[in-house]
């Protein structure tokens, strides 16, 4: 009885790990940044519910989770010409940052324009257009750009220069000076290494879905092999379609991709229920379902958009981060079954008949009971993406 009460508790873990609404997940914001004649612009696609919410976006993924989930939804609730009226309560905090700094002094930003879209799904994110424009000497050479503590992420893009700079700046961050008169483009390097953590990110903690693949791959058996065979296969796929999708090559709607995506799910935990090994067909269909989540992947990139000139290391450096957010929940998988194991055997009473418990017992218990969790949270996803 422990050992099915700690078996239970293990599953529930997973279930809880992928429990949130992708329909409050929390975006990037866009800012696209002009200075020509004496004028600063800093177009923002934005969240601006959220943000008046005084939602933490640093700490949280989904707006459900936030402690004040409940004044976002009541501000997400109100029509969009309250929302704009509202908007300029933050700009009276970000000026005394400030937001833009131009050759060391501050830039006082006002209100030029808030478009807040209409008839968009209430449980979906609202995501407005906030149009800012301040004054800057006419012979202004460098900006530095500073987002607010609790922002989230945002993507830094300059525009109508050549070689222009191209950014992710986390909450509370600073730009580094941007060259007004451009030549500011990232280096490779520069590119790769700022687009890992947010294909890291979109895998932990933002990619549910994601998760709960990889962990039905994971959960299939004990051996190496299968789980190398899985994971490359996977890997390939969804590398081929997350590059023709970011090229444009390839546009599947997200209306098509997301409830194939959750279907997939459902295919490898079912299977793990029957299954303790690999049979030859199952590298092929994660394979298949890979290169669907590959298009997923893709639409994360549409909303940071690529830096032009680094395209290919941006690309890759997300690619990489996704793939190690993969392995780290393949390990934080390993490790909680040991974990669980070795609990079960100290928990075991002295002289107790049955052997000590393994490994491998243990983790046919867990595949059983996880893979049915996630078989059902995955079939919730499919009814919920098809018809809700």
């Amino acid at each position: 009885m422990q050992n099915f009460a700690r078996l239970l508790a293990l599953s529930t873990l997973i279930a809880v790990f992928a429990s949130g609404l992708r329909a409050h997940e929390v975006q990037p914001t866009i800012g696209d940044l002009t200075v020509t004649d004496g004028m600063a612009e800093l177009v923002l696609r934005i969240n601006l519910d959220a943000f008046l919410a005084d939602i933490d976006l640093d700490a949280v993924s989904d707006t459900n989770d936030a402690d004040n989930a409940s004044s976002y939804d009541m501000l997400r609730a109100l029509p969009g010409d309250e929302i704009a009226a509202r908007a300029p309560e933050l700009l009276d905090r970000w000026n005394t940052l400030p937001l833009l700094n131009v050759d060391g002094q501050p830039v006082q930003l006002r209100s030029e324009r808030v478009t807040v879209p209409a008839d968009v799904d209430i449980e979906l994110a609202r995501v407005s257009e906030w149009v800012l424009r301040g004054a800057v000497p006419m012979d202004a050479q460098a900006v530095v750009v500073t987002w607010p503590r609790g922002g989230g992420a945002m993507v830094l893009r300059q525009q109508g220069v050549d070689a222009p700079f191209t950014g992710y700046l986390s909450g509370g961050d600073s730009s580094d000076q941007i060259a007004l008169r451009g030549g500011g483009t990232q280096s490779w390097g520069a590119a790769f290494a700022s687009y890992v953590p947010v294909g890291f990110d979109h895998i932990l903690p933002k990619g549910l879905d994601h998760i709960l693949f990889v962990l039905g791959l994971f959960l299939l058996s004990t051996r190496l092999g299968p789980l190398l065979w899985q994971v490359t296969a996977f890997t390939l796929a969804h590398t081929v379609t997350l590059a023709l999708g970011a090229l444009g090559l390839v546009t599947i709607p997200g209306s098509i991709v997301e409830p194939i995506i959750a279907a997939s799910i459902v295919y490898v935990a079912v299977e793990n229920l029957f299954s303790t090994g690999l049979n030859r067909w199952r590298p092929l269909v994660v394979f298949g379902f890979g290169l669907l989540h590959g298009l997923g992947f893709a639409s994360v990139l549409a909303d940071f958009g690529l830096p032009d000139g680094q395209f290919i290391p941006a690309l890759i450096g997300f690619n990489v981060g996704v793939e190690i957010g993969q392995l780290v929940v393949i390990g934080l998988a390993a490790c909680l079954i040991w974990l669980a194991t070795r609990a079960a055997n100290i928990a075991k009473p002295e002289g107790e008949a049955s052997a000590v418990q393994s490994y491998p017992v243990m983790f046919r218990a867990v595949s059983i009971t996880g893979s049915l969790l996630i078989a059902l949270i995955g079939m919730w996803w499919v009814v919920e993406r098809v018809f809700l």
